[in-house]
């Protein structure tokens, strides 16, 4: 099953204009700069911009198709929506506010949908609280859970996280997390924050002036040499992998993949644990055989697929195979010559510096 969007709407400072299929299952985080379209989206799959032209299907479920003269309205559209400001009613407690969201249900009120919703989002002991007495964290994990309780079959997100500091934001992405692994709902996760791309994105879905400018999973997108996605400080390499073993008198962890295995500093890891692993291209450079005598610890075996010049003529950027895993790096054009490197040429991929994303 998909989600099927093919939206048009005129804006004064850019058109927005896609045509995409999104899976529908996990979170496909839409990225891009401030104004490049991305809550507009949002806004057009909820039916909140009545000037939008196109389709908005969810696998067999059509809730706008224009030449078909098809249009739900909002609360017709089996969706629930989280905005950046969490917009709950004042005058009503969490649990208030809960029943309220069990009110726009389209299906039979369950009390158990309530419970696992507030079990999911760790807010049982804040059932009696006002909004006000609540932290700026436990307040977006309320909406989010008031979402929910409508039973949505999809969850819109827009930057949800935008408004709460460092702290908070840090509170609620392992719920964000727990949303993605445990839900069969898909999500569409607006945001320009780079952490909460590589922690939440299955699907990375960039965007700017109105027009998607890349789309597929994540470890795909960002390792486009050709259009690398930079995210924040550099493009780089986003890795799946399990912890195979602790260094506990050096704190380090073993992280394997699809392809190799990388140290990485231990902050309390668990044996079999799955993890995020962030890999900038700048922290990447390549040998043309195994490195000895070297204070760096992670050597690959991989073979480069891709060469491309960088904005600056003295940089070129490797798209290098490791097994099934990609790594991009960063070399000068003089290093890259120097080495005499050529797309399938076998090559050991030296890593200075790990990401552990938690």
């Amino acid at each position: 099953m998909t989600i099927h969007l093919q939206l048009e709407l005129a804006r004064a400072d850019f058109d927005l204009s896609v045509d995409v299929q999104l899976p529908a299952h996990g979170i496909t985080v839409i990225y891009g700069p401030s104004g490049c379209g991305k809550t507009t989206l949002l806004r057009c799959v909820a039916g909140l911009e009545p000037s939008a032209q196109g389709v908005v299907q969810l696998g067999h479920e059509v809730w706008q198709d224009d030449q078909h003269q098809v249009r739900l309205p909002t609360h017709q559209r089996a969706l629930g929506f989280v905005f950046q400001e969490a917009s709950l009613l004042a005058h009503l407690n969490v649990a208030g506010n809960l029943a309220y969201g069990l009110q726009r249900s389209h299906h039979p009120i369950s009390r158990t949908v309530l419970k696992q919703a507030t079990a999911l989002l760790g807010i049982e002991h804040l059932l009696k609280r006002r909004s006000h007495e609540l932290s700026g964290g436990e307040r977006q994990r309320v909406a989010i859970a008031r979402a929910l309780v409508t039973q949505p079959r999809l969850l819109l997100l827009d930057e949800p996280l935008a408004a709460l500091d460092h702290a908070r934001r840090q509170e609620v992405l392992p719920w964000l997390e727990k949303l993605r692994d445990d839900l069969n709902i898909p999500m569409l996760y607006v945001t320009h924050a780079v952490d909460e791309v590589a922690r939440l994105a299955d699907t990375l879905m960039v965007m700017n002036a109105g027009r998607i400018q890349a789309n597929g999973p994540v470890a795909q997108v960002l390792t486009q040499a050709n259009l690398p996605v930079v995210l924040g400080e550099d493009a780089g390499a986003l890795l799946t992998g399990k912890v195979l073993s602790i260094d506990a008198p050096w704190h380090l962890a073993l992280v394997g993949f699809a392809g190799g295995a990388l140290w990485v500093r231990d902050s309390g890891l668990a044996l079999g644990q799955t993890v995020r692993l962030r890999v900038l291209a700048r922290d990447v450079s390549v040998t043309l055989s195994e490195a000895t005598h070297t204070s760096i610890q992670n050597h690959v075996p991989c073979v480069v697929e891709h060469i491309s010049p960088e904005a600056h003529p003295s940089q070129t950027l490797l798209r290098l195979r490791c097994g099934e895993t990609l790594l991009l790096a960063r070399l000068t054009a003089r290093g890259t010559h120097a080495l005499g490197l050529q797309v399938g040429m076998p090559v050991w991929a030296q890593v200075k510096s790990v990401a552990l994303v938690k």
